[in-house]
C-alpha cells in the first residue's frame, strides 16, 4: 500500500467521521450525508486502487478537490477554521499525493 492510498483512506475516514459529528453537534443532516458520500466514495476509491485499477486514483483525486473547493468557500464565508480548514489541510496534501501518483 503506497502513501496516496493511506492518505486517500485517512481522508475518508474524517471526512465520514466529520459528517457524523457535524450531525450529533449541530444536527446538520447535509453534513452526514455529504460527509457520509464523501467518506464511502473516497474509501472505494481506495479499494479500487488496491485491486491495481487507476481509475480509484481518478475518483479519489476528484472527490478530493471537490471537497477542497468546497470547504475553501466555506472557510471564506464563515471564517471558522473548524472543520473547514482542517479538511483543506488534510485534503491538499491528499490530492497533491494523487496527481504525483497519476503522473
Amino acid at each position: 500500500m503506497n502513501l496516496g492510498t493511506i492518505a486517500t483512506i485517512a481522508y475518508g475516514i474524517l471526512a465520514l467521521v466529520g459528517g457524523i459529528i457535524g450531525y450529533v453537534q449541530a444536527k446538520s443532516k447535509i453534513s452526514l450525508v455529504s460527509g457520509t458520500i464523501s467518506g464511502i466514495l473516497l474509501l472505494v476509491a481506495a479499494f479500487i486502487y488496491l485491486q491495481g485499477q487507476v481509475l480509484g486514483l481518478t475518483l479519489a483525486a476528484a472527490v478530493s478537490a471537490i471537497l477542497i473547493v468546497t470547504f475553501v468557500i466555506r472557510l471564506i464565508k464563515t471564517r471558522k477554521m473548524m472543520p473547514a480548514g482542517l479538511m483543506i489541510l488534510a485534503g491538499i496534501p491528499t490530492l497533491a499525493l494523487l496527481l504525483v501518483q497519476l503522473g
